[in-house]
């Protein structure tokens, strides 16, 4: 049998039409397969969204390391060291006439004495208790013997009580730029 060239041709096209329908068909398929795969979504576990009331600076809850981490660092400054930081605590007393400094907890006995930047902002005289996050500088002070003495002196303590202070204090204290007070 002898094909014309005409009737080759349409022949071939015919063969390209049926291979590549073959191929779209396949395309869809695999893309129908693969869009309707169903993947499994790790769920994550949403935290409620905790809310603040902000005092001095805008500063966020992120980044806060937990009143045990300050303590730690506490611990290996030397009187003259500073280190920018922000942690979380407890706020354990608030100054009754402005709110112009708080004690935060560190441990059961030791706390950490929080003064504001420039005197710039006040906390609230009822925020004992609440938990807060604080943004700015630790450092530690240290008061000698001398001094402790003459405080215990102005302040008419017996002149046993003003004896038997023998050991400098060291006072944990922090400067604070932006606090963060949890509603």
């Amino acid at each position: 049998m002898k094909f014309n060239s005409l009737k080759l041709n349409a022949y071939l096209c015919i063969i390209n039409l049926i291979t590549m329908k073959k191929t779209i068909l396949m395309a869809f398929i695999g893309c129908s397969l693969i869009a309707c795969k169903k993947e499994k979504v790790a769920e994550v576990a949403q935290l409620p969204q905790e809310s603040f009331k902000v005092f001095g600076d805008s500063i966020s809850a992120d980044g806060a390391i937990s009143k045990e981490e300050l303590l730690a660092k506490f611990e290996t400054l030397k009187e003259g060291d500073t280190i920018e930081v922000k942690f979380r605590s407890e706020i354990k007393d608030v100054c009754q006439k402005k709110g112009c400094w708080m004690n935060m907890s560190l441990t059961e006995d030791k706390n950490t004495f929080v003064r504001f930047k420039d005197y710039g902002f006040f906390m609230p005289l009822n925020a004992a208790g609440s938990e807060a996050i604080v943004n700015g500088k630790a450092f530690i002070s240290v008061e000698t013997v001398d001094e402790l003495k003459h405080y215990a002196k102005d302040a008419g303590k017996s002149q046993a009580a003003i004896d038997s202070i023998t050991e400098p204090k060291v006072s944990y204290s922090f400067l604070s730029n932006g606090v963060l007070i949890k509603e």
